[in-house]
């Protein structure tokens, strides 16, 4: 079986945001991170790898040169080798330009099973899994608390996250299931030797791709003018409202607090 997980490098917002004059993170001046829900796609995928052997996992990222760094993590964490895909023309890309390019790679892929995360959190859209799945005309379960595989029967059955429930959903593969960060039951960690053999043997299990390498994709559908969305403002902290203010003995604040816990139906 062939797993492609798609990570992406973010912001590591405790280092601070950057942004470029047109509204665009300034991602070359940032510390970053493996996205968390991607990392927790990675760490379900290597737990099917366990469990089936023969099974390989590709991880595939777009973004600057740097990002070369996630695919590194992720096979020292256990995947196969990587995929990234860079180029000055891809640059400001949002979710549509970002998904058509993702899937212009994936098309050169042979995959099972496409592991994305909910959502990045440079963006908090949850678009661009489902996006994937839509410009491959593949079926997609998103919210994944949970994922098994029956190798035979080629299907993936997964436990969806749904408000205060959840749902069973079972897919024919090849498909697309988007992961939340609730899949992570156990975290896996990078090992020393993972990290030697990742960086030792890069050369060889790192592919870059470019514009020309994509499949089946417009040049007017591609980075930042070929983004139909457009930012109004950007900041990295925003306001919240002074909220409701009383001043009340303790007795009264307790009893404040319980009414209010039961106006919202929360106890």
């Amino acid at each position: 079986m062939k797993i492609v997980v798609c990570i992406k490098q973010v912001p590591d917002t405790k280092g601070g945001v950057v942004f470029n004059p047109d509204g665009t993170l300034n991602r070359a001046a940032m510390l970053t991170i493996m996205n968390p829900d991607d990392k927790a796609g990675l760490e379900a995928a290597l737990r099917i790898k366990e469990a089936h052997p023969g099974t390989t996992v590709t991880v595939l990222t777009m973004g600057l040169p740097k990002a070369e760094d996630v695919l590194l993590e992720a096979m020292a964490m256990g995947a196969d080798d990587g995929v990234l895909v860079t180029d000055r023309v891809l640059g400001g890309a949002d979710t549509w330009a970002t998904s058509t390019t993702i899937a212009g790679a994936l098309r050169n892929i042979d995959y099972d099973l496409i592991i994305t995360g909910r959502q990045a959190i440079d963006g908090d859209t949850a678009q661009v899994g489902p996006q994937i799945a839509e410009h491959l005309g593949i079926p997609v379960i998103s919210y994944a608390e949970d994922i098994k595989v029956d190798e035979a029967a080629k299907t993936v059955e997964v436990k969806r996250q749904y408000d205060d429930r959840y749902h069973i959903l079972k897919a024919n593969m090849p498909c697309l299931v988007t992961a939340l960060a609730e899949l992570s039951k156990e975290p896996m960690y990078m090992t020393p030797g993972g990290i030697f053999d990742a960086v030792d043997q890069k050369a060889d299990r790192i592919t870059v791709w470019g514009r020309k390498d994509l499949k089946d994709v417009d040049d007017k559908d591609l980075g930042l003018k070929g983004s139909p969305t457009k930012i109004a403002k950007a900041s990295d902290k925003v306001r919240k409202g002074a909220g409701e203010k009383v001043s009340l003995d303790p007795q009264a604040s307790v009893e404040y607090i319980m009414g209010k816990l039961n106006e919202k139906h929360l106890i």
